[in-house]
């Protein structure tokens, strides 16, 4: 199965593994943006990408910088679908007590590919009984 990616800037790498049996790809970023204390920014990676039509691509973030630094991306996972050909952006939240400098060549997140499961989808007048029933959040108790 192959994966192609292509580079939109001279700054951009092409996500590689740290180490051979990863999950997750490094991606970097291809510009400088500081990112304040409680804010949140869209990181540019410089990268479109092609993948196979039954793949997709999930952003996540950095273990590393989430509990170092509390910055960690938005909406983990991110999706990117097979169709799209645009720039791959990382939204980057910064939930820690300081601004945050992201540079160039700054690794800022990690890809994972994964295969979606499409199943039939039909609608139903009643659903079926279960031992959680109707609930919720917290229904379970806190412990």
């Amino acid at each position: 199965m192959k994966v192609k990616f292509k580079r939109l800037s001279p700054h951009a790498i092409i996500p590689h593994q740290q180490h051979a049996y990863d999950a997750g790809y490094d991606v970097t970023s291809v510009e400088d943006k500081m990112i304040p204390a409680g804010k949140w920014a869209l990181i540019k990676t410089g990268l479109a990408v092609e993948l196979p039509e039954e793949m997709e691509l999930q952003v996540r973030s950095r273990s590393g910088l989430a509990f170092k630094k509390g910055v960690f991306c938005l909406n983990a996972p991110g999706t990117v679908d097979a169709g799209y050909r645009n720039e791959i952006g990382v939204i980057l939240a910064n939930f820690g007590e300081e601004d945050f400098q992201v540079k160039i060549g700054d690794r800022v997140a990690q890809f994972i590919f994964q295969t979606p499961k499409h199943p039939d989808i039909s609608e139903v007048e009643e659903l079926g009984e279960s031992d959680r029933g109707l609930g919720g959040f917290g229904s379970t108790g806190m412990k």
